[in-house]
């Protein structure tokens, strides 16, 4: 069994999960849950990154620890998880005894190696991103920009990792694993920025600066960068499992890929004689009226109220149809409500509806065995074996959103072919030419939905179990068996009804 090893980035506890921390775990999750599906032994980890000058100052704001601090929102990060279907393996902390020792045993390997050395820094440094600035990071105008918050200018002593000494080697890596950033332009990016000299990067924080760190093993009196620490976690997390790093797959939002993902940690592992993993997958933004949702604008969405208002499946439907993996898409309730009203509950909920409907009323609710098939019948099989021959290749490239616009293509195409059929016509008719066709109908109907449902599986998996139950089906049979279209319903007993997608009941007016 293949392994396969895919991660998100870990979240900093400075702050509430927002939409754009939901998104990348759904995101994640889709790809895990389809590698399984596709046979692979998948390990899936996620987690939070609880160092560093912010969060200390967080914990100092509100009198407590910092480890409290950051076992509070951990647990808040935490908890989104199973209202979201995540199915990660692992949640690691970077306040963990398991990643702090990888760490140290980093940190000590490359100084011992004489890739880590002291010097004197003086320059800016911004406290929101924890990293030190360049002239080169101002804007036109010589001011910050707003994502650096405040910045200040000071002179200390620090250690530093030789970056500047790795850069060609990296250039030559990326120009020799074209495909290791996904999608493709942000590789050029990378590109870009690399053809400009990098500096050192200053790895350590002075004790009486900044206390909340893993303190350098070969010199107590500093703390590590919180970058160094968080970057080493998907190493630390399964370094004493064998046979799963390197990683198939990180997935990152695009704000964290160059420096930190494409610059940084490609050189901190390859310094390490740590192996690379295959490659970096980096997502667009979630915006609302063409601005970024993020804590530091305060539009962020708390993704939870629409999670419990319509369920996790429609929540996450509508994340992954909305958005193409490394664009930015735009977010509001009413382009959500269009996905939820159009999509679940008039396409695949009424179909669900229709479905058990007719088969209780005219086949007491029992899927009959179907007779042969006629035009109708012939191409929605060929519609469906269309869309399930492009269905796999759209997940391998990670095309998720065109590959449900196909998806409901087929189903609106179901909806059609009944509109033709008219079951309910075919049920009044005694003439036993329309009872065959009338039984060959339902048969179809209860196929197609099973396959939508099986097809349906990454993405919505509680709906998909749902569809199952309701056909009286137990899946027995791979995933790509379950994707034919056969006689696998025949003789199934069906649920009465199933209410999967209500439409939302509007405001009661002020009185």
């Amino acid at each position: 069994m293949p392994s396969f090893y895919i991660t998100t980035a870990i979240d900093y506890v400075n702050g509430s999960p927002h939409l754009g921390h939901a998104y990348e775990k759904v995101l994640t999750d889709v790809i895990a849950r389809y590698r399984r599906l596709m046979g692979d032994k998948v390990h899936f980890l996620t987690g939070t990154d609880e160092h560093g000058q912010k969060v200390q100052q967080s914990a100092r704001k509100k009198g407590i620890a910092p480890q409290q601090f950051a076992d509070e929102v951990s647990a808040e990060f935490k908890s989104i998880l199973p209202k979201l279907l995540i199915s990660n393996d692992d949640f690691i902390r970077t306040t963990e005894e398991r990643h702090k020792k990888v760490v140290r045993e980093v940190l000590q390997s490359l100084f011992d190696k004489g890739d880590i050395y002291l010097g004197e820094y003086k320059g800016y440094y911004s406290t929101r991103q924890e990293q030190f600035l360049q002239e080169k990071d101002r804007n036109i105008d010589g001011s910050w920009p707003e994502l650096f918050g405040e910045v200040t200018e000071i002179i200390e002593k620090n250690y530093f990792f030789k970056l500047k000494t790795h850069q060609d080697w990296l250039i030559d890596f990326l120009a020799k694993n074209e495909d290791f950033i996904f999608p493709k332009y942000r590789q050029k990016q990378v590109l870009e920025f690399l053809k400009e000299p990098l500096n050192d990067l200053c790895i350590s924080r002075p004790k009486e600066r900044l206390e909340w760190g893993i303190p350098l093993p070969f010199d107590a009196g500093y703390v590590t960068y919180v970058w160094f620490d968080a970057l080493l976690n998907y190493y630390s997390a399964v370094v004493d499992k064998p046979g799963v790093w390197p990683a198939a797959w990180h997935v990152i939002g695009k704000d964290i890929l160059v420096p930190p993902h494409a610059v940084y940690w490609p050189i901190m592992l390859h310094a390490a004689q740590i192996p690379l993993p295959k490659g970096i997958i980096a997502h667009g933004w979630w915006t609302q009226s063409g601005s970024k949702m993020s804590k530091s604008t305060g539009n962020a969405l708390n993704p939870l109220d629409l999670v419990t208002e319509f369920g996790a499946d429609a929540f996450r439907f509508f994340l992954i149809r909305e958005m193409n993996v490394g664009q930015d898409s735009d977010f509001s309730r009413d382009q959500f409500l269009v996905r939820y009203n159009s999509d679940l509950a008039n396409d695949l909920g009424n179909l669900i509806n229709r479905t058990l409907n007719m088969a209780n009323r005219f086949s007491a609710a029992q899927i009959p065995a179907a007779g042969p098939a006629g035009e109708p019948e012939k191409e929605l099989q060929a519609l469906w074996e269309k869309t399930r021959l492009e269905y796999i290749p759209l997940f391998d490239g990670f095309q998720f959103h065109t590959a449900l616009e196909r998806l409901f293509i087929f189903i609106k195409s179901i909806n059609a072919y009944i509109e033709k059929r008219a079951p309910w016509k075919l049920g009044k008719s005694v003439e036993s030419s329309d009872q065959e066709l009338l039984r060959t109908t339902l048969a179809t109907m209860a196929e197609s939905l099973r396959l939508a449902g099986a097809a349906l599986q990454p993405i919505m998996p509680g709906t998909s179990e749902k569809i199952n139950s309701v056909l009286g089906f137990t899946p027995s049979v791979t995933w790509s068996e379950q994707l034919e279209w056969g006689t696998k319903l025949e003789g199934s007993k069906v649920d009465e009804s199933l209410v999967l997608f209500p439409r939302p009941q509007p405001a009661a007016p002020k009185q």
